[in-house]
């Protein structure tokens, strides 16, 4: 996010290059930057004879390079965007020319969403030494936490650590859908409030009981009553609670249950770092971490290997309702 600050503070301060090369995985900062550039480096009076967006299904290289080389009506530059630019992929590197030479007085915007441009090549040497390449890498998972606690503490607004958890693994790792469920919650709550487990119960539906936070939490105090619930709450609405997302998250819990008995220094800061949590949630780790020695975590994450090989339907054939009481039998046995 600083480097997309940085690039929006250049252009409110004119130093707007002549070419955006926006790629990568993480479709939320290429809309981010390639908004901003719509909206703000052109007024609006000039925007008419100026501003263009083209898609890159419908146009070929030749074509960007035409309207880029044109000048602007009336005004200091024009801007061009070019939308789902990934699709010009095959031939991308016939833009290399005009890297070279790019016009100054346009400005072009390329979304080239889920790809990125071999760094080996030309057209990156040559957009590197006078345009802006930019990158947006996905987010790693233990990372969206601090990244939704971010988000709302720019909108002045606090977040439970429970109903942080609960948000990053409902809604995963995909920054636009998050940052649009967290606008909710903003309008919602208002600033100078803290966002809660059972507002997100109210405003996104996201059950404060029935969810994976609690499902690890009653499998790590040997809660078999409550695993049971939960796990059959979530068979009932497999949509919202698919198999796999559950096999995953254990899996990423049992782990660091695992690397909490290698850690030396019990310390809630140095486990916090260790294992990659909250420091809120150190003493839950640790008082769990005595329910499940080594030699057992090494059987529940063999056990939860195979039952996502079954949920994919090799050697079983098994509704959810089956594939979640069988896992939680196998894991608490």
């Amino acid at each position: 996010m600083n480097a997309i600050n940085q690039l929006i503070t250049d252009i409110k301060g004119s130093k707007i290059a002549p070419i955006y090369f926006l790629m990568g995985e993480e479709s939320y900062y290429i809309d981010i930057l390639s908004d901003y550039i719509e909206s703000h480096v052109l007024a609006e009076e000039e925007k008419g004879f100026n501003q263009m967006v083209l898609y890159g299904k419908d146009v070929s290289i030749q074509d960007v390079v035409s309207n880029a080389k044109r000048y602007p009506m009336m005004a200091e530059r024009q801007v061009i965007i070019i939308k789902e630019a990934q699709n010009l992929s095959k031939t991308i590197e016939q833009l290399v020319d005009y890297a070279k030479n790019p016009q100054p007085s346009t400005v072009l915007v390329f979304n080239y969403k889920y790809k990125t441009l071999d760094k080996r090549k030309a057209l990156y040497k040559n957009l590197s030494k006078s345009s802006v390449v930019f990158e947006s890498k996905k987010i790693y998972d233990d990372k969206i936490s601090s990244w939704i606690q971010s988000f709302l503490s720019a909108k002045q607004l606090t977040i439970t650590p429970k109903a942080c958890l609960i948000l990053s693994e409902f809604l995963g790792n995909d920054l636009s859908k998050i940052a649009n469920e967290l606008h909710k919650l903003a309008l919602v709550v208002g600033p100078q409030n803290e966002v809660t487990p059972d507002i997100i119960e109210e405003n996104i539906g996201i059950s404060k009981d029935y969810n994976n936070f609690e499902l690890q939490k009653a499998i790590g105090h040997l809660d078999h009553k409550k695993a049971y619930q939960i796990v059959n709450y979530f068979a009932q609405n497999s949509k919202q609670h698919p198999f796999v997302l559950t096999i995953s998250i254990l899996y990423m819990y049992f782990s660091k249950l695992m690397k909490l008995h290698t850690v030396r220094d019990k310390t809630s800061g140095a486990v916090a770092k260790a294992l990659g949590v909250n420091p809120y949630f150190v003493n839950e780790y640790i008082t769990v971490s005595r329910n499940f020695p080594m030699k057992r975590i090494s059987g529940i994450l063999e056990t939860l290997r195979i039952y996502d090989t079954k949920s994919k339907g090799v050697g079983a054939n098994l509704s959810p309702r089956d594939l979640y009481n069988e896992l939680i039998y196998n894991i608490l046995k």
